[in-house]
């Protein structure tokens, strides 16, 4: 009986991915924390993930130039500017406390899914052991 490492692994290989690109546009963001009119931006996390675990409403293409479905969400999101709590005078958005409670939040959600996604690699390792 074949193994198909996509319906094993689930959806952590695509989240991993996204924090990947998340924590980026967040470090991103701290590096520019005193550029004059720097945007800071951010990746709706929450809303990618929903939409391709198919909890939002699916598009469907009915000609070869529409636009794809939430297939393409998880490999390709689109980051979105972050909405300022307090305007700056140099037009900066970027609010270093906020982005650093994002940046750990993430960091803690990647290292989590990693060690969730070895534990998938060790029961794997184990059926096909047979121990």
């Amino acid at each position: 009986m074949a193994i198909s490492f996509d319906k094993a692994l689930g959806e952590m290989p695509a989240q991993l991915s996204l924090y990947s690109k998340r924590s980026s546009l967040l470090a991103s963001n701290l590096a520019n924390a005193d550029t004059p009119n720097f945007k800071a931006r951010d990746i709706d996390f929450r809303n990618v993930l929903a939409a391709a675990s198919g909890d939002q409403m699916a598009l469907h293409t009915t000609r070869p130039g529409h636009i794809g479905g939430s297939d393409s969400l998880l490999s390709d999101p689109e980051p979105m500017y972050r909405i300022p709590t307090q305007p700056s005078l140099d037009g900066n958005t970027v609010n270093t406390q906020i982005e650093q409670a994002e940046f750990a939040e993430n960091a803690v959600r990647y290292q989590s899914t990693l060690t969730f996604l070895g534990g998938r690699f060790q029961s794997l390792k184990l059926a096909i052991k047979g121990e």
